[in-house]
């Protein structure tokens, strides 16, 4: 396999699932036919590239042959968790690309070398973060989260009255990206007035976006604020205790973008005073210490920032990665690069 580029993969499994034949294992892995494969585009001529197993737990001069330090020119990173060795991505000399498996990349870029590509998995968690975003819109509207404390102990609490539904609600969605798309697709079918907003205005196939510097004004007829936004030195602490304070009585926030588009404290401010609730996917700080307010405020929901790990999510990540390494191999432009080459 001279001459084809070498590319590392976090496991094995992945690297079958892909296609990726691994350094000393000759042919295609489990004999599979990657061109014809029902999961995306398979690799011309077979992988076109060859494969190393590197987690990033060790730097790659512990991990790696050195022939394979001196020519590894893409990784993909882990899904889950900040490998240790991420710092070392830098003694790699024939570095070209660094591809995530996760949509945004605000916990790696720091890492990445001058001079080499960074590239993401945009669209591979589209579906599972849009589905978690109207759970737990849904959850929060309909007071899903009252139900549960009182199932804890027992009590049944009838309805004292009407209580509130979605139908009929507008639904503030800033982000215009594919999890922004996807949240609106999502929330077509519930008959609600959905207000989408992203950097500059403009219209596309779902319909008028709003600009940014529109949001002030929309703020106040928002019922739900939804936030699917990159984290970026334009959208950290967006979410502060002026837009907050726009919300009307009884809006909801919800938050799958990540955690510092929110003031944390303006926010645990609002829902404990009862005005605002809280539904959230993503949290500054993240982890959430187990002693956070969030965890026990009435109004409040947290999920442990799942939203786009389905099962969904690795068909779509393995397909990415079958066309960004048919890219390399070809010398053509990657998909997805966000920053360098």
């Amino acid at each position: 396999m001279a001459g084809r580029p070498l590319v590392s993969l976090p496991e094995a499994a992945l690297a079958r699932e892909v296609g990726v034949p691994l350094v000393g294992e000759g042919g295609s892995p489990d004999g599979a036919d990657s061109t014809h494969s029902p999961d995306g585009p398979g690799l011309p001529d077979g992988p076109g590239v060859e494969g190393v197993v590197w987690d990033l737990e060790q730097p790659p001069a512990d991990a790696l042959a050195a022939e394979q330090v001196e020519r590894l020119s893409l990784v993909v990173l882990p899904y889950q968790g900040r490998p240790s060795a991420l710092g070392s991505l830098r003694d790699l000399p024939a570095l070209r690309v660094v591809q995530t498996q996760t949509t945004g990349v605000d916990a790696v870029a720091a890492h990445v070398p001058d001079g080499v590509a960074l590239a993401s998995a945009a669209g591979a968690h589209d579906a599972g973060t849009g589905e978690i975003a109207l759970a737990l819109l849904l959850a929060s509207v309909r007071r899903l989260d009252d139900a549960v404390r009182d199932a804890q102990e027992g009590r049944w609490r009838g309805p004292e009255g009407l209580r509130p539904g979605l139908a009929g609600r507008t639904v503030l969605v800033l982000g215009a990206g594919g999890i922004g798309d996807a949240v609106v697709r999502r929330l077509q079918p519930f008959e609600v007035d959905v207000v989408r907003v992203a950097t500059r205005a403009r219209t596309d196939e779902l319909g008028p976006v709003h600009g940014v510097d529109e949001l002030g004004a929309l703020l106040p007829r928002a019922d739900a604020l939804v936030l699917a936004v990159p984290l970026t030195d334009g959208t950290r602490g967006l979410v502060d205790a002026g837009v907050l304070a726009a919300l009307p009585d009884g809006a909801v926030v919800v938050n799958v973008a990540r955690g510092p588009v929110v003031d944390t404290d303006a926010l645990v401010a609002e829902v404990a005073a009862g005005r605002l609730r809280a539904a959230l996917d993503v949290t500054d700080p993240e982890p959430l210490p187990p002693e956070h307010p969030l965890w026990r405020l009435p109004g409040a929901i947290v999920t442990p920032h799942v939203g786009g790990a389905t099962d969904a999510m690795r068909p779509r990540v393995v397909a990415l990665l079958r066309r960004q390494l048919a890219a390399l191999a070809a010398g053509e432009p990657l998909e997805n690069v966000v920053r360098g080459a």
